[in-house]
């Protein structure tokens, strides 16, 4: 049975409806994994044997993605935060791990801070708590509205993998290309907006439980500077935040996924349950605020 076929769909508060699935062993930890902009929850597809061997995975696609609904009208990140709330509700999922990547990150920076209870630990991956300019936000939603998701198609993939993994792993890019070209306008253009006017820097320092970050290394979206910003916001906490470099561009999970699941699973799972080759968290691959 195709991830299609084996999703299944939530109505939120507003009558939108997410799809999601949920796999892994019942009664296990979740895990709950937040897109990227332009990818439905197949881009975890890389992750899922590492994951689902530790934690239950609920993945979904987020509003205007995938199979759920797109909503004409401009997203706000407290409407794509609170959709992740109402699906954990639907669900009846109390308490979750989160990885979010990319816009997912900012969804998990948002839960961090204003669900403080339904979050155990946070891995925020090739993210940042400010997007900005808005200008360019404006320029992209103009371009989708104007030109289609087939314009956008291969500025994106240009930044979102490094040329030499590209030209190694076409059909590791190829399901990416497929996410993209798929997500309906008016749900890209909605997330951009939610982008566009999102600022977490005033509250990102709100958050109090345990977090880890992941940067890749040639990432021109979101550099590694901007984890080192997050982790900087977050100094002082007893848990503190720690920064993975990955050799990746901004896909870090489907250009280094071995990698990528290593630094989530020895976050999440406790040490004398990791498996062998697990990196620990005195890895030199790690650095701390």
């Amino acid at each position: 049975m195709t991830d299609a076929a084996r999703r299944t769909h939530a109505t939120l508060g507003d009558g939108c409806r997410l799809a999601y699935r949920l796999d892994g062993p019942e009664g296990a930890p979740v895990l709950l994994l937040v897109n990227s902009l332009g990818t439905a929850l197949e881009m975890w597809t890389p992750q899922m044997a590492a994951f689902t061997a530790h934690v239950r995975v609920l993945r979904y696609d987020a509003r205007g993605h995938g199979a759920s609904d797109a909503p004409p009208g401009a997203y706000s990140l407290d409407r794509l935060g609170r959709d992740a709330v109402e699906l954990l509700d639907a669900v009846g999922v109390e308490r979750v791990h989160v990885c979010g990547l990319s816009l997912g990150g900012m969804v998990a920076q948002w839960l961090g801070v204003r669900a403080p209870e339904r979050v155990d630990r946070l891995v925020l991956a090739c993210t940042a708590a400010y997007l900005g300019p808005p200008a360019g936000w404006e320029q992209r939603i103009a371009m989708v509205r104007q030109e289609g998701m087939e314009a956008l198609v291969a500025p994106v993939l240009g930044r979102w993998f490094t040329p030499a993994f590209r030209a190694r792993a076409p059909e590791a890019v190829a399901p990416v290309h497929d996410m993209l070209l798929a997500t309906p306008p008016d749900g890209y253009a909605g997330c951009c907006a939610a982008l566009r006017d999102a600022d977490l820097r005033p509250t990102t320092s709100l958050i109090a439980c345990p977090v880890r970050l992941i940067a890749g290394v040639h990432d021109p979206v979101t550099p590694p500077e901007r984890s080192d910003e997050i982790a900087s916001a977050l100094h002082g906490r007893a848990a503190g935040a720690e920064v993975v470099r990955l050799d990746a561009a901004h896909l870090a999970n489907v250009e280094q996924p071995d990698a990528f699941a290593r630094a989530v699973v020895a976050f999440l799972v406790p040490p004398d349950h990791r498996p062998t080759g697990i990196a620990s968290p005195r890895s030199p691959s790690l650095t701390r605020a």
